[in-house]
């Protein structure tokens, strides 16, 4: 059964674990916030030495969230910054890079290939694969729009640098590059994704042998997934993505829906 950690916090189980993976939007954000008690963790885990990761499936490069993270007021940390976006930016240039692609994404994703943007076309007619970050600005609630525009191109491959299927900004739930993808894959399109569940990401963002590591994240299909099949431990903020959901049904009955399993649980991440 798993441990609620809200009366006694982070610190109570906090020597059992070597490395830890942290979400950042849901965790440490929720897209126009920090969240104080967050960053209180950050710095006790950074007294103790403990090594963590803010792991986030942000479909840009590890300098435009840190940017970003800036502009919020973090004010430090950054090197433990790593992204989807990261992730796949490594397997583009190194497998992709002479390939014509499309974009499927707005305009803030462009850094995301900066170093190859001559590759970019402009009709989806003329690409090699599809690179989708998100949505387009003026078609970002409308998926439908997506599956007109691909059912043409499913023998293309599909990079999707966000696995996750929707983000709260605020207290505006938005689709996530994640949906995008699985209107692809309905049409038996391929798409090879990079970010949380999928393995890569952990192991190319940090040594993970030999060490005892926790997740924590707000999303049961990507970071509690992705503990899972990394065996790791996890700790489920229940204030995130699926507030909702807990707030309605028993959080036991949450977990079992996406067929998930979870060591921890916490409201807000506090030390």
């Amino acid at each position: 059964m798993a441990e609620n950690l809200d009366e006694f916090g982070l610190k109570s189980i906090v020597d059992n674990y070597d490395l830890f993976f942290i979400d950042i939007w849901g965790v440490v954000h929720n897209g126009i916030n920090l969240h104080n008690n967050s960053i209180e963790v950050l710095e006790n885990l950074s007294n103790l030495n403990k090594k963590f990761v803010l792991l986030t499936n942000a479909p840009r490069p590890n300098s435009t969230v840190v940017n970003f993270l800036k502009k919020m007021g973090l004010n430090n940390y950054y090197e433990n910054v790593f992204t989807s976006g990261e992730a796949a930016l490594k397997y583009l240039v190194k497998n992709l890079k002479d390939q014509k692609f499309f974009h499927i994404g707005p305009p803030r994703d462009f850094d995301l290939f900066k170093s190859f943007e001559k590759n970019k076309v402009s009709s989806i007619k003329n690409a090699d694969y599809l690179l989708c970050s998100g949505l387009f600005d003026e078609y970002e609630g409308d998926l439908n729009y997506y599956k007109s525009l691909f059912l043409d191109h499913v023998h293309k491959k599909m990079i999707c640098t966000n696995p996750d299927l929707i983000v709260d900004r605020g207290n505006k739930r938005e689709f996530c590059a994640g949906s995008v993808a699985q209107v692809f894959k309905e049409i038996k399109g391929q798409v090879i994704y990079f970010g949380k569940p999928y393995p890569p990401v952990y192991n190319l963002s940090s040594d993970t042998k030999n060490k005892k590591i926790l997740c924590i994240g707000d999303n049961l299909n990507t970071d509690i997934k992705g503990a899972n099949i990394q065996n790791y431990d996890c700790l489920l903020i229940t204030g995130g993505i699926h507030r909702q959901e807990i707030s309605k049904y028993k959080l036991s009955q949450v977990v079992e829906k996406y067929k998930v399993n979870i060591n921890y649980f916490q409201k807000d991440l506090k030390w």
